[in-house]
């Protein structure tokens, strides 16, 4: 990805990333002076910088990381992070804690009313559960961006894309190996947007901190890639709205098949934000204009900005909370913590994609084309 090029352009300075996960740990020296405690608002605060597995942390570092002590140095080393954690099953210590820890709708929710630009998420659920699309409608109301990893059942029967992932207005991550193929494990169809590095990354894995583990894979890393990859643009670019960040991504993505018919195992391609550094006079299009209205039912910020002016008949929050009309599928419910090799306990309703950021530079996506099974997107 040539991160040391892209950082003579830019290093994410200035954009907040909302990280709704485990946790994040700030003590971490790569993350001293990255996390934003203080922003967490009130309703989600409870013990968001408290991090048993190390997940949430490491996504964190993949993502803003500063390289310091030794520590993972993320892809935008000058974004900021704001953590959120929410509720898993299996990890929260008694039954107080688990009362008192938001659950992922609240957490988008929160986020939403955030400065953060973007909200990374490395967990997957069946559904789909409509008072989170309901939350998820919101936040895109309020131009965010939301980038969420599709899942690691790749190689399971009957695989499918979790959600946040697959609902609408959300950015599904896979993921890729070195040489820029798809990982076996990562999920695969019509709701995969983009792809990302996601494999033999050594990452946090449990709560003492005191070392790194090795070759952990999944494709949570690579939605935090692709959040970083997010950061560097806007921060080049801060006027910017999220429909152009979002067009650049998908534009500028590397893929060897038309861009009208996306891969259901990498979507647009591999996400290239240096394509978009490297050119001062790139043309982000409209800025008023989803790049993905069609696959997402409509523009959200022009839903909103709509609603605004009717007479005052609703506002954008109250318009944006309105239930998806999908069916019911499943709940989101509590989620539960599972590592990419382990089978997740057949009761769970969700699982953490763990995948975790290479130490100190970021691994680089090779440029040969990709041959992978293709289909028109299904959402």
């Amino acid at each position: 990805m040539q991160a040391e090029e892209m950082w003579r352009v830019s290093t994410g300075k200035g954009v907040k990333v909302a990280v709704i996960d485990t946790g994040v740990n700030a003590n971490t020296p790569s993350l001293k002076g990255q996390v934003l405690t203080g922003e967490v608002p009130k309703s989600v605060s409870y013990r968001a910088t408290d991090d048993y597995v190390g997940h949430g942390t490491t996504m964190a570092e993949l993502i803003a990381g500063t390289g310091a002590g030794g520590g993972l140095k993320g892809l935008a080393p000058g974004a900021k992070i704001i953590p959120i954690r929410v509720k898993f099953d299996g990890m929260n210590r008694s039954a107080k804690e688990r009362q008192k820890t938001p659950d992922s709708t609240s957490a988008i929710r929160a986020a939403a009313d955030t400065d953060a630009k973007i909200i990374s998420m490395s967990f997957g659920s069946p559904g789909p559960d409509s008072d989170e699309q309901a939350a998820i409608d919101y936040a895109a109301s309020k131009g965010k961006l939301l980038i969420a990893a599709v899942g690691n059942d790749g190689l399971k029967s009957g695989d499918t894309i979790g959600y946040p992932a697959a609902d609408h207005y959300v950015i599904g991550v896979a993921a890729t190996n070195a040489s820029g193929t798809a990982s076996k494990f990562s999920s695969h169809g019509g709701f995969v947007d983009l792809s990302a590095p996601g494999q033999n990354f050594p990452g946090w894995c449990d709560s003492t901190f005191r070392s790194y583990c090795d070759n952990v894979n999944g494709t949570s890393s690579a939605a935090a890639i692709a959040s970083a990859s997010a950061a560097l643009i806007w921060s080049a670019h801060p006027d910017w709205t999220v429909n152009q960040v979002t067009r650049a991504l998908v534009d500028t993505a590397g893929r060897s098949w038309p861009k009208n018919k996306p891969s259901t195992y990498l979507g647009y391609g591999a996400v290239r934000p240096r394509v978009v550094l490297a050119n001062p006079h790139y043309n982000p299009g409209p800025a008023n204009v989803d790049p993905l209205r069609k696959e997402n039912g409509g523009d959200a910020l022009a839903n909103s900005a709509s609603s605004s002016s009717s007479a005052n008949q609703t506002s954008p929050s109250a318009s944006a909370s309105t239930p998806s009309q999908a069916p019911e599928k499943g709940s989101a419910g509590g989620t539960s913590a599972a590592g990419s090799s382990k089978e997740s306990s057949s009761d769970s309703n969700s699982i953490l994609w763990i995948a975790l950021g290479a130490v100190a530079a970021v691994v680089v996506i090779g440029g040969g084309g990709v041959a992978l099974m293709r289909a028109r997107r299904a959402r």
